[in-house]
């Protein structure tokens, strides 16, 4: 039974634990996501059409990452027929763009293209005022601090799940020890009466065994009463036999020459 409940436990743990790690983890990612959609309106907000048509940001994005090298945070707008316009951080290196469907709505995505480095990127497509070009615009973040969180958040539930796993399995436990130990106590009296030390059980028990304690003791008194019956049954066995065996003792000591026919008739009365 203690195994029973202790792998039912451990079950519901490890699929409790997977759906809040779903959950969590499901959690984090978008508010991550938002993060980069904030950035990537903001950077659409921001836009407008240079002299020579290309698109030029008239206010920096709010975050000193764009303007460093490799910091993990990067964006860029590109369209065909005009040279691609990225942040400094990207320095000489630029972001794929996938021209092959239309990002009316942000499409969100993971990247390996800046290996080892991990991205998470947000892409729109967006048509500015006086401009017949599809502009790709395009937030992205290393995903660093994204996975970072995630995997804190695993260790934390994990070491949580863990300690109310032992949690439980030890209240499990105590709870079977405690609740198995009334029986512990009837087997106690039970060995008593085996060892003639009483005749019953009479010590009150909890309420969960008492009417078991009743049944044995019921059991008890009927076998005492039976072995009573069977007491006075062998005593009224023996005293009748104790004359026809006088009898035959009395003619076997006065060697009556008639003994055989009297202990045939003493016998027949016997049986």
């Amino acid at each position: 039974m203690l195994l029973v409940a202790i792998a039912w436990i451990m079950l519901l743990l490890v699929g409790g634990g997977y759906a809040l790690d779903r959950v969590l983890v499901t959690t984090v990612t978008r508010n991550f996501d938002d993060q980069l959609d904030y950035l990537l309106k903001a950077m659409i907000f921001s836009a407008e059409l240079g002299p020579g048509g290309e698109v030029i940001l008239n206010r920096e994005l709010a975050d000193q990452r764009f303007l460093e090298y490799n910091s993990g945070a990067y964006w860029q707008i590109s369209g065909k027929g005009f040279e691609t316009f990225p942040s400094r951080s990207l320095w000489d290196q630029r972001l794929k763009v996938n021209q092959s469907h239309n990002d009316a709505d942000v499409h969100v995505y993971n990247s390996s293209e800046f290996a080892p480095q991990l991205l998470r990127i947000a892409e729109r497509d967006a048509m500015l005022p006086g401009s017949t070009v599809r502009w790709r615009f395009q937030v992205a973040q290393s995903r660093e601090t994204l996975d970072g969180q995630i995997a804190t958040l695993r260790t934390t539930l994990i070491r949580s799940f863990v300690l109310l796993g032992l949690g439980l399995m030890v209240m499990v436990g105590l709870q079977t020890w405690y609740g198995l130990l009334p029986l512990r106590r009837v087997r106690s009296e039970i060995a008593r009466l085996r060892a003639g030390q009483s005749a019953r059980i009479e010590k009150p028990m909890p309420a969960e065994v008492a009417p078991m304690v009743e049944e044995l003791n019921a059991l008890v008194e009927h076998n005492d009463r039976q072995a009573e019956e069977a007491r006075r049954h062998a005593g009224n066995l023996a005293h009748a036999l104790k004359t026809p065996l006088s009898v035959i003792m009395n003619a076997a000591s006065a060697g009556q020459a008639d003994m055989g026919p009297q202990v045939i008739r003493e016998a027949r009365t016997m049986r």
